[in-house]
């Protein structure tokens, strides 16, 4: 991340923190005037000493507000003084907050300032404390008469049980229990004992027993009614919270009747008291109590009626002095805060003009302007990625290129790319080697205006031509193959090389023409040819030859004593060409067998310069001297002997005889020369004579290619045949000095052996 980037992280880091300070001294001060509210509804808590902690508590609070404001506002005047992006929509974005907070605020404050003042006037009217004391004796009324009317129904059902049984008083409880809506009934015996029990004391093993002043006064009076459970209620306060409560837990009447004594029993019988439980109607409690709690804080808050108008009015300042400075402060914030991410924006815009693709800040927020820095950052991460992207297509397409360039550069295939109008576009060394013209020099021109080329690309085109209509018609994408002569510009006497074309359509629009020099292959494939038929005609010629020879040596031997004079010469003569022509048909035969079945090679390990040496021995009584030029030491090479010894003789005769014709004096010279690789060794056999024709290099291999009046054409063909058996290479060049010719070189090259090949060929 650069260093803007983490600028901007650490400046947010602060600024969450402030925030989350703001947020924290709001909720506080929410607390304190929550709790200040509260004190002020309850008198029981209020004290002068209380309220004014509390008052220097929010006077504190609004002191760190404050200094938290100004420090903003002066953050704010320094980046407006910088002229830093985003200060005025900050500025404007604060004011309008503060506005907004601040304005309600104060009608609020003016309109509770009169609504309190005058509402605790009206609070403490006669008519309100009238209307409370009939309330509270109403309900004191309805709670007598309910409890009358339980002690009426006991005083009954205790008279009921007069002469009744334990037993049977069990039975006749809970009946009564049902009927009644009772919770609770329990006859007692005078020692305290439960006789017999309906409702909840039916389940518990020791009943609940009223007091002793109850018992007392139910024994002096016959009955005594008494009500449980006011005192616990009265902390709720609130109708419907008593009114959802379950009949357990609301206050109940309890009503102990004596039973009367059973006139059977006699003055012994001991005495019976009848309990009686029943739960208070939910409703009438719940309003009873409210009123009674609505009377006593009434009178509390009539004693101090100055100071709660104080406090409320002292709450409200405090409440909107602190409104403000929270109000203005959580503008500056929230301003700072929408205005964040429109100067993250701004910033990364600015960056990505420059090219600066690098990482953004995305702000982790929820709201759409976060959202849209997280965008930002997503989209210039995609550019960087497709930025990349593109570079890496670049780079492999460079080197796609470059590959597909190299692979180009080293076929030995001619490829032309073709322009529709016959324009070159691109073409590789191959073309330029096989049709003899530097073509990179014409790029851009129709290949028919090449000089040199002009037929050729005639005839190119209109094979284009023809293969549109073709490939239109049969909606076909395949190609075109041809096969022509050519003639390389400047060689007017060699032969033409025979090329294969091969054109097709690229999807680009444009002609693809692959040329290749099937020159060399055809020149084998007729060497084939001729080698089937040397053999042929060694087999068919050879076997009259003899007996033509022997018929005509037979016929001068029977005539010859015959013929006498002119007839005897004549015989002599016919007999004797005779003779000499089947002698010049077994040689020319036996010159087709050893074409035609030359004896495999019989490779071992064979030192270049002595054989050489022997070579210039038999060569000494020679019309032209032989000179040697050998590299000493000069590795073994492995070949055969004999057929290396027969070629380097041939070639030697071929120098003499080219220099003896066109009357050059000079010496032939025998070279050996290792190659840099140390793998191979070359022989190069240098003569100072005419050279070799155009002609005769393109084709100097095949057999029956000879410029001698008298050659057969088969002495280089077997050379080619014999270096081919070895695995070497032979090579034809001319010597040049300027433009003239001077000589004439024929190298060959054999392959350098060693210990193993040497045991193998030997094996």
């Amino acid at each position: 991340m650069n260093e803007a980037a983490q600028r901007d992280a650490r400046r947010a880091r602060r600024l969450r923190w402030f925030v989350a300070l703001g947020a924290v001294f709001m909720l506080g001060v929410g607390l304190v005037l929550f709790y200040l509210l509260a004190l002020a509804t309850d008198h029981r808590a209020y004290a002068p000493q209380t309220w004014s902690r509390l008052l220097l508590l929010n006077l504190a609070v609004a002191g760190v507000l404050l200094a938290v404001l100004l420090w903003l506002g002066m953050r704010l005047w320094v980046r407006l003084r910088r002229g830093r992006f985003g200060s005025r929509l900050l500025l404007k974005l604060a004011a309008i907050f503060a506005l907004v907070g601040v304005a309600p605020g104060g009608l609020i404050y003016l309109v509770s300032y009169q609504f309190v003042s005058r509402a605790i006037e009206a609070w403490f009217d006669q008519r309100v404390e009238t209307a409370l004391q009939a309330g509270l004796a109403l309900g004191r009324s309805a709670l007598d008469t309910i409890s009358a009317e339980w002690a009426v129904k006991a005083r009954g059902l205790a008279s009921a049980l007069a002469g009744v049984g334990d037993g049977a008083a069990a039975v006749m409880l809970e009946t009564w229990r049902e009927q009644l809506g009772a919770t609770d009934l329990v006859l007692w015996s005078a020692h305290g004992r439960a006789l017999a029990s309906a409702g909840e004391s039916r389940f518990s093993l020791a009943p609940q027993r009223p007091a002793a002043s109850q018992w007392r006064r139910a024994r002096s009076e016959r009955v005594a009614v008494w009500v449980e459970g006011l005192d616990e209620l009265e902390g709720l306060g609130d109708p419907a919270s008593i009114a959802a409560l379950p009949s357990t837990a609301l206050p109940r009447v309890r009503v102990l009747a004596l039973v009367p004594a059973d006139p059977m029993a006699g003055l012994g019988a001991e005495p019976r008291l009848l309990q009686v439980t029943a739960a208070m109607p939910a409703a009438l409690v719940a309003n009873a109590l409210a009123v009674q709690i609505a009377n006593r804080e009434y009178q509390e808050r009539r004693l101090a009626r100055e100071g709660l108008r104080s406090m409320y009015i002292g709450t409200l300042t405090l409440a909107l002095f602190l409104s403000v400075f929270g109000a203005v402060l959580l503008a500056v914030l929230l301003g700072n805060q929408l205005a964040r991410p429109l100067i993250v924006l701004a910033e990364g815009m600015r960056d990505v003009a420059r090219g600066d693709l690098s990482p953004k800040v995305a702000l982790s927020a929820r709201d759409e302007l976060a959202g849209l820095t997280r965008t930002f950052a997503d989209m210039t991460r995609e550019l960087a990625e497709a930025r990349q992207a593109v570079q890496a297509s670049m780079q492999q397409v460079d080197a796609a290129r470059a590959g597909l360039q190299t692979l180009l550069d080293n076929l030995t295939a001619g490829v032309i790319v073709l322009a529709t109008d016959g324009r070159l576009r691109r073409v590789n060394p191959g073309a330029e080697r096989i049709l003899g013209v530097p073509l990179s020099a014409h790029l851009g021109q129709a290949l028919a205006h090449v000089p040199g080329l002009e037929a050729l690309g005639s005839w190119v085109m209109e094979q284009f031509a023809r293969y549109a209509g073709e490939r239109d018609s049969a909606d076909d994408g395949g190609h075109w193959q041809q096969q022509i002569d050519h003639h390389p510009p400047g060689a007017a006497s060699a032969l033409p090389r025979t090329l294969v074309a091969r054109g097709a359509a690229l999807p680009g629009g444009e002609w693809l023409l692959v040329l290749d020099d099937v020159s060399e292959l055809v020149s084998a494939q007729r060497a084939q040819a001729w080698g089937e038929v040397a053999r042929r005609l060694a087999h068919e010629i050879k076997n009259p030859l003899t007996p033509i020879q022997l018929s005509a040596e037979r016929l001068a031997h029977k005539l010859s004593a015959r013929l006498q004079g002119a007839d005897a010469a004549m015989l002599d003569k016919a007999v004797r060409t005779i003779v000499d022509q089947v002698e010049a048909m077994k040689r020319l035969v036996n010159e087709f067998r050893d074409y035609a079945r030359l004896p495999a090679a019989q490779l071992a390990p064979l030192d270049l310069n002595a054989l050489l040496r022997e070579i210039v021995a038999l060569h000494e009584s020679g019309p032209l001297p032989v000179r040697l030029e050998l590299h000493e030491p000069c590795p073994p090479v492995l070949a055969d002997a004999q057929q290396v010894r027969q070629v380097v003789h041939n070639l030697v005769l071929n120098a003499q005889d080219a220099m003896a014709a066109a009357g050059v004096e000079g010496a032939v010279t025998l070279r050996t020369q290792p190659s840099r690789s140390g793998q191979w060794v070359r022989v190069h056999v240098v003569d100072q004579g005419p050279g070799f024709a155009d002609a005769i290099l393109r084709r100097a291999f095949e057999p029956y290619v000879t410029t001698k009046p008298k050659g057969t054409g088969l002495g280089l063909a077997v050379v080619k045949k014999i270096m081919d058996e070895h695995g070497g290479r032979v090579e034809l060049t001319n010597l040049r000095e300027g433009d003239r010719i001077v000589g004439a070189q024929v190298s060959l090259s054999f392959r350098v052996a060693n210990t193993q090949q040497g045991a193998l060929a030997n094996g």
